[in-house]
């Protein structure tokens, strides 16, 4: 039984309103909770809030590990709320709803699905071109027939200095939906999952005019209801799945078409720019004219408000009223992080009329009348440029609104490999490639077929044209959604993610190493700025090395450019958020969580399930690997949310072990490579960075579905690595695809300096501590102990010295983890030494320092950490994070003078 957990919103305080209900993702001690029926919600007053809970992970002994919970919207939300359970005392199936709390329901019909939220009720067709045909409150249709859209161009010019611009054809594509299933069914949260491709429109032909595509961009679609919500969460994820020499999409949105029957002058325009400020305007303005109609109807439009009757104007105006201009069309175009521009026109052909600019738009529009009306706010609008916001037909009854997630006035999206080949034909023309510029290139290789981008819309139904005030909360709320977590103490206590503890900064040596994390995270936060790693497809991602001469990070230098989770800053950011609870550093961890399961993982194709290693470009190198696509990464964010869409990409991966028939990881460097065949009862899969991302992958996909076949291929794999002879150490063991066991008889030695920066630390901890396995265990142990070992202690362990032993700051905290479970002090000191000796650049106080460089040396100032690495930092921190966790007591308490700052 399991009393009181505090829920904390994850940005301090309450928010005024939660317009569209919350979900978050909370886990628990194995044993203390049956079953996600069993929880219940109370609020700051010790009120029962309605709640839905469901499971989203199980202990092995079929307790609750982790669970989705659910609560409504609400006007005045719990500034705290407690998680509890009854022990098993509610029925199976029950709900934790309080008698007359309204809920969200669900009808269904052969045809569509109708779902009421109380507030809102929207109508989704069971296929066809439209995401949903209605969507209504108090009566009143609110927006209708919403709709993918997309642009397919057939070319690009290659010179946009002018001259040899060419003539390209653009192609109008639809979505067509061609599965709906109703993933949770109330009553306090519904969700209704949308799966499609976008077809040409006017496709009586069946085709398109040249490209020949009868479909492309499989797309899924969720809409989250909540009960009492007045709004609705809408995530969009597609694939690429185009030919980036001859498909360039040329625009990419969701389409609603609003309804309205006010006058003209009733009906009002609103969007956001930047830093909360809103452009406010109605379709027929009838402020600033030549006459008068009256301050009370200029402030009833001006307000957006119900003007007076005609009758009561000044007739200078009334009797004129045909004569001012009506306003239908508007377009906020964000192109870049740094600009977006607003205009209007009054009609198809006409000119258009620049309103304003600004520098980051919010992503938000509404248009409304009297009567009612839509809006639609867009997360990391400015962040994912270019995006675009248009308005068109509001001077007529059939308006439309679009949230173009590419905008249509972008130079159209390329996705070409950046350069020639630069003859590297062969093998070890590819690898001299790599001795140079760190690239891994291979012919054909560099291709984008089979990336994904996921977005994340709010679409609100309104009863008028709120206030403005109210709609800049509407759109800063789409902007940044409020949260619900558990706190750090908590997640600590019930013993999740392995070894972390929460930030304690009580002797002068801890609070250094945390003055060093922060400095760290700070740093790269900075750097997002800085630097504008933003964009489609670069959203999330750092980049992995500094080029100090320059005062630029390697953007064009093959390997060293985006990162691509690269030994694993995804944990680092996911472990500092743990146990510092920061929104910060979440929202961070939560980007990088989307951009590296979605668009450096192929989701499609002879690759799927398969990450690309770092390069210039996400998808460019031809390392495809499970060390970048391992749930590893995932699944932190998918536990504390609750997120459908980073279940899915969980769930692609469930056979990944499959594809060690198709790619050799190692074919360039294979001895045998002229004639090396895989063979499907003998493949050969490293113990480290493959059987790492394995593992999390069968552990990820036991823990929340059950499946048989994870489960035994886990503990399977896990007894075999502990009857190899020299367990870890071995390197690599063949694998039966079949069976999904590891030939034993294996006896050889190879390490590798890569085999624990993938992900294998975390996983092997968490596997230790929850399943029994002895000889496991004893392997791990060995493999911990002896990576930093004397030669002499090798050689006497196993009669050889290890070879390939580096990153040894990194490495320190395999010595840690022998060092505290086998209550071993001198390894212990050891550890902490090998940590103070072993970075590459980050072993000296001085490497947490920043200098400023100033133009005209750089484009502008930005401040550089000259012995930062993405590599380092990543590990470092991780070093750091799990060395204090597992012997802190441990640590050195001589006090060290204060981190110097810029």
């Amino acid at each position: 039984m399991t009393d009181n957990i505090p829920i904390r919103w994850i940005d301090g305080k309450a928010p005024a309103e939660i317009s569209g209900g919350t979900t978050w993702g909370m886990p628990f001690a194995r044993g203390s909770v049956p079953a996600a029926e069993a929880l219940s919600v109370t609020d700051t007053a010790g009120s029962t809030v309605a709640s839905q809970a469901w499971p989203l992970a199980t202990w092995p002994d079929g307790s609750l590990k982790w669970a989705g919970i659910a609560l409504p919207a609400s006007s005045s939300p719990s500034e705290v709320y407690h998680v509890a359970s009854d022990g098993g005392a509610s029925p199976s199936g029950a709900s934790q709803t309080p008698p007359g709390a309204s809920s969200v329901t669900v009808t269904e019909t052969d045809r569509a699905l109708t779902v009421d939220t109380g507030t809102l009720q929207m109508v989704i067709e069971r296929g066809g071109s439209t995401l949903f045909r209605s969507l209504t409150r108090g009566g009143v249709e609110v927006a209708r027939d919403a709709r993918l859209v997309s642009l397919l161009q057939d070319g690009i010019s290659d010179d946009q200095g002018g001259g040899g611009a060419g003539t390209f054809t653009r192609d109008a594509f639809t979505g067509e939906v061609t599965a709906v299933v109703l993933e949770h069914n109330g009553p306090v949260q519904a969700v209704v999952r949308l799966e499609g491709q976008h077809r040409p429109d006017g496709r009586d032909s069946g085709t398109s005019r040249y490209s020949g595509k009868e479909s492309w961009l499989p797309f899924v679609v969720r809409f989250y209801f909540h009960a009492n919500a007045r709004s609705v969460r809408m995530v969009h994820s597609f694939i690429w799945d185009g030919d980036a020499d001859r498909d360039f999409l040329a625009g990419l949105g969701v389409r609603f078409t609003v309804p309205l029957q006010a006058e003209l002058h009733n009906r009002h325009i609103r969007m956001a720019g930047a830093d909360g400020g809103f452009l406010t305007e109605a379709v027929r303005g009838i402020t600033g004219l030549r006459r008068d109609p009256g301050e009370d109807v200029r402030r009833a439009q001006v307000e957006g408000r119900a003007t007076p009757p005609l009758a009561g104007w000044n007739p200078e105006v009334s009797e004129r009223l045909h004569l001012v201009p009506a306003w239908s069309d508007y377009t906020l175009s964000q192109l870049s992080a740094d600009g977006f521009e607003l205009r209007k026109r009054t009609a198809p052909g006409r000119a258009w009329v620049g309103i304003s600019g600004g520098t980051r738009s919010a992503g938000f529009c509404s248009l409304t009348d009297t009567r009612g009306g839509f809006g639609v706010g867009v997360k990391d609008f400015w962040q994912s440029h270019p995006g675009q916001l248009d308005i068109r037909g509001a001077a007529t009854d059939n308006a439309t609104l679009t949230a173009w997630l590419y905008s249509p006035e972008a130079q159209p999206m390329d996705l070409r490999f950046y350069h020639d080949g630069l003859g590297q034909d062969t093998f070890e023309e590819q690898l001299e490639g790599l001795e140079i510029t760190y690239e891994d290139y291979e012919p054909g290789f560099g291709n984008a077929h089979g990336i994904a981008r996921t977005h994340e819309l709010t679409l609100f139904g309104y009863d008028g044209t709120p206030a403005t005030e109210s709609l800049a909360a509407d759109a800063a709320a789409a902007s940044a959604p409020a949260l619900l977590q558990a706190t750090p103490e908590y997640l600590h206590s019930v013993g999740v993610f392995g070894d972390w503890d929460p930030v304690d900064r009580g002797t002068p040596a801890r609070a250094e190493l945390e003055d060093h994390l922060d400095f760290l995270f700070d740093f790269y936060a900075g750097q997002v700025e800085q630097r504008r790693w933003y964009g489609f497809w670069n959203y999330g991602d750092v980049m992995h090395t500094y080029d100090h001469d320059r005062h630029v990070w390697r953007y064009d230098v093959g390997g060293y450019a985006w990162d691509n989770s690269e030994l694993s800053p995804d944990l680092w950011l996911w472990y500092s958020y743990l146990r510092s609870g920061r929104a910060d550093i979440f929202r961070f961890a939560e980007a990088m969580t989307r951009h590296t399961g979605e668009v450096d993982v192929y989701h499609v194709g002879p690759w799927r399930g398969l990450g690309s290693r770092h390069n210039v470009q996400h998808w460019g190198c031809s390392a495809k690997q499970l060390r970048i696509s391992t749930p590893a990464y995932r699944r932190f964010y998918y536990y504390l949310t609750a997120d459908e869409r980073t279940g899915d990409l969980l769930t692609e991966l469930v056979d990944s072990d499959q594809n060690f028939l198709g790619l050799d990881p190692v074919r360039k460097v294979r001895p045998d490579a002229a004639t090396y065949r895989p063979n499907r009862g003998a493949l050969g899969v490293g113990l480290g960075t493959d059987w790492g991302s394995l593992a999390a992958t069968w552990l990820t996909d036991w823990e929340r579905t059950g499946n048989p076949r994870s489960r035994d291929r886990l503990l399977g794999t896990m007894a075999d690595i502990g009857a190899l002879k020299y367990g870890f150490l071995t390197g690599e063991a063949l694998y039966d695809l079949d069976k999904g066991r590891f030939d034993t008889g294996r006896e050889l030695i190879q390490v590798s300096h890569l085999s624990a920066v993938f992900g294998l630390v975390e996983i092997c901890s968490e596997l230790v501590d929850l399943v029994p396995d002895p000889d496991f265990e004893r392997a791990w142990l060995q493999y911990c102990r002896l990576f930093l070992a004397t030669k002499e202690e090798q050689v006497a362990a196993v009669g050889q010295p290890l070879e390939g032993i580096y990153l040894t700051q990194a490495h320190s905290r395999l010595t840690a983890y022998a060092a505290a479970r086998l209550g071993d002090p001198d390894l212990a000191a050891r550890a902490w030494t090998s940590f103070a000796e072993g970075g590459e650049h980050l072993n000296h106080a001085s490497a947490f320092t920043l200098r400023q460089i100033e133009p005209p040396h750089v484009l502008l100032p930005v401040d550089e950490a000259p012995t930062v690495s993405t590599n380092d930092a990543s590990q470092f921190g991780l070093a750091v994070i799990q060395n204090l966790a597992l012997i802190g007591n441990h640590l050195p308490s001589s006090a060290p003078p204060p981190v110097p700052t810029k």
